[in-house]
């Protein structure tokens, strides 16, 4: 018969083995919910989207975070001269000025905003400077650069040869209808799941072609152009940024996916509400373009614009691809 000390000693080797087997199941169980998950994985807008996502890659498959990712990537658009709606090479407005719009966004819900800043290539990390050392969310105009010089970004000339050229061509006629898709305008938005499941977002633009000077659309504007819940998801958009204002698209698309919907039908969702109130005043489809793309915790991903015409671009662990967005307009 066993003593009592012999009894003890039995049982507490077996509540460690049944202790270390629930760990193990745990952890089992955890791996198997982890590869589940796409991540890490990160989205922008357009073409440019394939350069962004290789140097927002390179933060992300280091273990970086989202934030420090999606700032490097569209920084890649922003010094690029060629490129013509965004940051430094962007068309100006109609009095002949380059002005810039960004915000940014991380996954504590931390923003940081500047609209209309003039003579500085990278908007976004001056966003990124708003919302890590001020009290505030959104600077513009004078102020936007008073700040940034403070913060030592160097103030120069955006204007280049070429969009200078096209203004004075534009100033003949002076015929302000802008082209729908990225031929006279447009953003890049990023978002991005890094390995530790936390999302972050950018969305940065020079705007529309020949404006009115101090006209701000969407891009700047948390909720509109951008919005992260690390929850649920984030979502980024592009096109006519008065169509997205009006709906607050961003925000919208990511509370789609907290009701349970995919960020495909989410985006899907988002547009047809732009289409509605479109053709409730009496506006055409056709003059416009609206496109969103949106991310979830579990690195599913969906995208989905108004006409013909908006791509996007993928990266994750299979790879960095372009893909063509579905749209309503048939």
């Amino acid at each position: 018969m066993k003593n009592r000390r012999d009894f003890l000693k039995t049982t507490a080797a077996a509540s460690v083995g049944l202790a270390f087997q629930s760990f193990k199941t745990i952890e089992e169980n955890s791996n198997k919910i982890n590869s589940i998950i796409n991540k890490p994985i990160v989205l922008s807008t357009w073409n440019f989207g394939i350069q962004a996502n290789e140097e927002a890659w390179k933060i992300l498959s280091n273990k970086g975070r989202a934030l420090d990712a999606v700032e490097a990537g569209v920084k890649i658009p922003e010094g690029d001269p060629n490129e013509r709606s965004v940051g430094f090479g962007g068309r100006p407005d109609r009095d002949g000025k380059v002005t810039l719009d960004s915000c940014i966004m991380d996954e504590f819900s931390n923003i940081g905003s500047v609209a209309a800043l003039e003579h500085i290539k990278h908007p976004v990390s001056v966003a990124r400077a708003v919302m890590e050392k001020t009290p505030h969310v959104m600077l513009v105009g004078d102020g936007a650069l008073q700040f940034a010089l403070s913060q030592g970004f160097q103030k120069e000339n955006l204007l280049v040869e070429a969009s200078e050229k096209e203004w004075k061509e534009w100033l003949k006629k002076s015929d302000y209808k802008p082209v729908v898709n990225i031929e006279n305008h447009d953003t890049i938005g990023m978002i991005a799941l890094d390995s530790h499941g936390n999302l972050s977002g950018a969305c940065t633009t020079s705007g529309m072609a020949f404006k009115m000077h101090g006209r701000v659309g969407d891009s700047p504007i948390i909720g509109a152009g951008l919005f992260v819940d690390n929850e649920i998801g984030a979502a980024t958009a592009t096109g006519h940024g008065e169509e997205v204002i009006r709906i607050v698209g961003c925000h919208l698309v990511v509370e789609l996916m907290r009701q349970g919907k995919t960020p495909q039908k989410a985006c899907e969702e988002a547009v047809s509400r732009i289409v509605k109130l479109t053709k409730n005043r009496n506006k055409s489809l056709k003059d416009i373009q609206v496109g969103f793309i949106a991310l979830n915790k579990k690195g599913e991903y969906g995208a989905y614009c108004i006409q013909n015409g908006f791509n996007y671009a993928v990266q994750d662990t299979s790879g960095n691809k372009l893909v063509d967005s579905a749209y309503f307009l048939k």
